[in-house]
């Protein structure tokens, strides 16, 4: 198992930052770093665009690689999204993966003027939308007719490193919708947040949908975004416990905060052992990385502990 870096662009994401998060992933062995792509979730802070910041992240580094947990099919048109992450894609020699989802935000939608569809016509939206960027990956010249989307006689250059074959990621557990299209189109499922139960019940659900295809559920990689509040000693547990307290407005006692978060969200909590029993639980299912979120842009601690604690112990699993 590799344990990655997510972070949440929305939440006061400056440039400064954002190069100094990339140098602090290399020096540290950290193998992944991934971003979400929201213009606003609560109050508005700086949100530096996904996109722009990818095309740093490939001249800033020269190892991890980068995506999207994930790209609404919302807020861009699959050409757009097609053609940026091509060149990006080229840009860092294959080391950025596309993530994609259906959107599910509405309040940004509709405080941005972007359409925010029906549960089903965004599906609909996301399945024409992989197939969009399939075809500008591939061989030219390319049509693709749909519903919602079309293009006709295009070749789109550059290509990515690996053209059509160029991975990617499709995030979301939704049992009637995501996952028959993960099974369908996904090199990478991802997924936010679950107890290892849930996800056993969304992998075997997801095995079924690949069965239903002819696919083996091994070619599909698993991954999982996980918000966690991990330290090696109660002190510092309760210490980063009380600053995560202080962003979202919380009171009470660190113990209870974390009881709460890990009953009514799932978190990734407690101290060094606890946390490799829970993330030896989830490789055994296969699920071979997990991102932690960064909350505190301004801190290196987490990022040092995760990859000198945790990320050793968990790397045979």
């Amino acid at each position: 198992m590799r344990i990655g870096l997510m972070v949440e662009g929305q939440a006061g994401l400056t440039w400064e930052r954002w190069i100094h998060i990339l140098h602090t992933a290399e020096r540290l062995g950290i193998p992944s770093l991934f971003r979400s792509d929201h213009y606003v979730i609560g109050r508005y802070q700086s949100s530096i665009d996904l996109f722009l910041s990818f095309a740093v992240a490939a001249r800033e580094t020269k190892n991890i690689r980068f995506g999207s947990l994930v790209s609404p099919m919302t807020f861009r048109s699959p050409v757009d999204v097609g053609r940026m992450s091509a060149q990006i894609n080229q840009l860092s020699n294959g080391r950025m993966l596309l993530g994609v989802g259906a959107g599910w935000h509405r309040p940004e939608h509709d405080a941005y003027g972007i359409p925010f569809y029906s549960e089903r016509v965004r599906a609909e939206r996301l399945e024409e939308a992989i197939c969009v960027i399939k075809a500008l990956w591939g061989p030219g010249p390319a049509s693709y007719e749909g519903k919602h989307f079309n293009v006709k006689d295009v070749d789109c250059l550059p290509k990515p490193v690996f053209g059509a074959d160029t991975p990617i990621l499709i995030g979301g557990s939704g049992e009637k919708r995501t996952l028959p299209l993960v099974a369908r189109y996904a090199d990478e499922w991802n997924c936010v947040n679950m107890q290892p139960e849930t996800y056993q019940h969304k992998l075997d659900v997801l095995t079924d949908r690949c069965n239903e295809l002819g696919r083996d559920i091994s070619t599909v990689h698993q991954s999982m975004m996980a918000f966690g509040l991990v330290a090696d000693d109660e002190r510092t547990l309760d210490r980063f416990t009380k600053f995560h307290m202080s962003q979202s407005g919380a009171t009470g006692s660190p113990a209870a905060y974390r009881e709460a978060k890990v009953k009514d969200s799932n978190w990734i909590v407690g101290l060094t052992s606890e946390v490799i029993d829970k993330l030896g639980r989830f490789a055994g299912m296969g699920l071979e990385e997990v991102q932690f979120q960064h909350f505190n842009f301004a801190s290196d601690e987490v990022p040092e502990y995760l990859s000198s604690e945790i990320a050793p112990q968990v790397a045979g699993l």
